[in-house]
């Protein structure tokens, strides 16, 4: 078994009724459950972060989308405006 810590946490009394409550309905304590909570939090945020490095490393090379690239004097022609 991991080692615990405790923390205390000031929270309304309405909201830690609600929580209770919540609890009790899991079959949980209030410690038990912010811990569970806590622990998705965390695992969301790993998820979040992994997805953003795999979507930033996307952007550092140019997708090849096909083509011929255009000359200087192409992508500059005029024509249409004279």
């Amino acid at each position: 078994m991991s080692a615990k810590h405790n923390i205390t946490v000031a929270i309304e009394p309405g909201l830690l009724k609600k929580a209770r409550a919540v609890a009790a309905g899991r079959g949980l304590s209030v410690s038990a459950l912010l811990a569970a909570e806590l622990r998705e939090l965390v695992a969301q945020d790993a998820e979040y972060t992994a997805a953003r490095k795999r979507a930033f490393g996307l952007f550092a090379a140019p997708l090849a989308l096909g083509g011929t690239p255009l000359s200087r004097a192409a992508l500059h022609e005029r024509r249409d405006l004279r």
